[in-house]
């Protein structure tokens, strides 16, 4: 493989492989089918357009993940998102009880959502997640703690749980 650039069947290839993750973390974040599936288009090209040199996956997927939360912040951030009222959409997942939790995934403040769901839905460990939300793995530890407790509170007790 060239180190300089990207063919792009290469390119395409790591794409397909990263694609359905981005359009998850995305998906977790905005919580709207078509604003995830944006974003996720938006990320495909910022790869593109950078055409990183680097290919060790675990950099990879760290990069695909900052870049999508990134994007999400954006997304959040701006004057058209925070004026309308987005339409009632869910997407079905694979495994219903993962849609429940999902669900009462969302019931949590993002870092604690964030945390939790890169940690066990993406596979992440504590310092992965930590140099992509560029925070200490002190930090992510304990909002990955808190963040259990809260979940477990809100699974149990079937209410939402406000910082």
């Amino acid at each position: 493989m060239n180190n300089d650039v990207l063919s792009r069947d290469e390119a395409e290839k790591i794409i397909r492989k990263y694609v359905d993750m981005i359009f998850r973390v995305a998906y977790q974040n905005v919580k709207n089918y078509h604003d995830a599936q944006d974003i996720t288009q938006e990320v495909c090209i910022a790869f593109v357009a950078k055409n990183p040199n680097y290919i060790d996956d675990n950099k990879l997927k760290n990069w695909f993940i900052t870049v999508t939360l990134n994007k999400c912040r954006d997304l959040h951030k701006s004057a058209w998102h925070r004026k309308t009222e987005p339409l009632n959409d869910e997407i079905a997942l694979r495994e219903p009880e993962a849609f429940n939790v999902v669900n009462e995934l969302w019931k949590l403040t993002d870092k604690y959502r964030t945390v939790l769901y890169l940690h066990y839905f993406e596979d992440l460990t504590v310092d992965e997640i930590a140099s992509i939300l560029h925070k200490s793995r002190n930090t992510v530890g304990s909002w990955l703690t808190r963040g259990r407790k809260k979940l477990k509170k809100i699974l149990i007790e079937g209410g939402t749980y406000n910082d």
